[in-house]
């Protein structure tokens, strides 16, 4: 690199890395998809309590449930870290000090585990058997951490050739889970919840367009549920047995 060429200071990227509601850097960065405006995660979930606007530019995120609107970004955390010494230190031993004070003592001992860093119990050996429990921590998290969707699973009304329903209603037809969860999985959930033999198949479909295995939920609501201004929240996914074209 040039001798001559400027050297910039983390002061010249705040614009970039700062929060407009608490002004200072960025934590858990949460980007609101409606208008790409990204805040604190805390400072902008505490904003929607009170609003269903943007605070930057005022914009209408979601008539009732602006939280659905919000996505994490993980790349920029990451940036932030890099370019702010100390400050992923900071952050980690703050979040250890909370969950110090806040989580219950169990057996009369304090259980110090740390949800997002993983940090090890009190009376948990260094050794292989701390490697273990972190180990174990993230198979439990069962993408609980992602951004969630509520959806509701409609059963269309096909007929097979007898006349009779060949798929039925969920008893329970609201949930909510990852917005990651892909349409694969849906099946698979819907095969279970109705007792569906292993080698049935159904159809997904979102506004009368059945959907392909590998699309995610988030991808079907900004591609396909969105885009029709007279839909409401939740999106509806309805699903039927499976109708051979071929």
């Amino acid at each position: 690199m040039s001798g001559t060429g400027r050297k910039h200071l983390v002061r010249d990227f705040n614009h970039f890395i700062t929060c407009y509601l608490c002004r200072g850097y960025l934590i858990k960065p949460t980007t609101v998809t409606e208008c790409l405006h990204t805040f604190c995660k805390s400072c902008i979930v505490q904003h929607f309590e009170e609003s269903n606007d943007c605070p930057k530019c005022g914009i209408q995120v979601h008539e009732t449930n602006p939280l659905e609107m919000l996505r994490l970004d993980n790349t920029l955390e990451e940036i932030i870290f890099k370019l702010v010494p100390g400050l992923r230190e900071k952050e980690e031993q703050q979040e250890l000090e909370f969950w110090r004070k806040n989580q219950p003592k169990e057996n009369g001992q304090e259980n110090l585990r740390c949800p997002r860093f993983g940090v090890p119990d009190a009376g948990g050996d260094a050794g292989d058997g701390g490697g273990n429990e972190a180990d174990g921590a993230g198979d439990d998290d069962y993408h609980r951490s992602d951004p969630q969707i509520a959806i509701c699973l409609d059963c269309l009304r096909n007929t097979g050739p007898s006349g009779e329903s060949t798929v039925t209603d969920l008893m329970k037809r609201f949930i909510r889970c990852s917005s990651r969860v892909t349409v694969g999985t849906i099946k698979k959930f819907l095969s279970l919840k109705l007792k569906l033999p292993s080698s049935y198949e159904l159809d997904v479909l979102c506004n009368g367009e059945i959907m392909g295995r590998d699309h995610t939920l988030e991808f079907i609501y900004m591609t396909r549920w969105r885009l029709h201004g007279e839909n409401t929240y939740p999106m509806v996914l309805e699903y039927r047995p499976r109708i051979d074209f071929g």
